[in-house]
């Protein structure tokens, strides 16, 4: 089992969801509205002068579908580009259920 983790510019919101219904993973966390900075896509701090926001979405789902997210959001780089969204796989060890 993974954790998926990604972070993404708010624009491409309808973008990941779609992603992710495509996969059949229904079970997520989203925060919306976050605020940083990368090295290639500059300061997203919802502010009058850096207006851009970012969303960020966890999901812990077995391997298999962790390994095809991943590649799903590989391709969504090479069209978004570097500063649209990025993502990480974690080794899961033990959830509640």
């Amino acid at each position: 089992m993974r954790m998926v983790i990604i972070t993404y510019n708010e624009a491409f919101d309808a973008e990941v969801m779609d992603a992710l219904g495509q996969l059949g993973i229904a079970g997520y966390t989203k925060w919306t509205g976050i605020t940083g900075s990368g090295r290639s896509g500059g300061p997203h701090l919802m502010s009058h002068v850096w207006y851009k926001g970012n969303n960020a979405l966890m999901t812990c789902v077995e391997d298999r579908l962790a390994e095809a997210l991943m590649n799903r959001v590989r391709e969504m780089r090479s069209i978004m580009g570097l500063a649209g969204i990025k993502a990480f796989s974690l080794p899961v060890s033990d959830v509640t259920c």
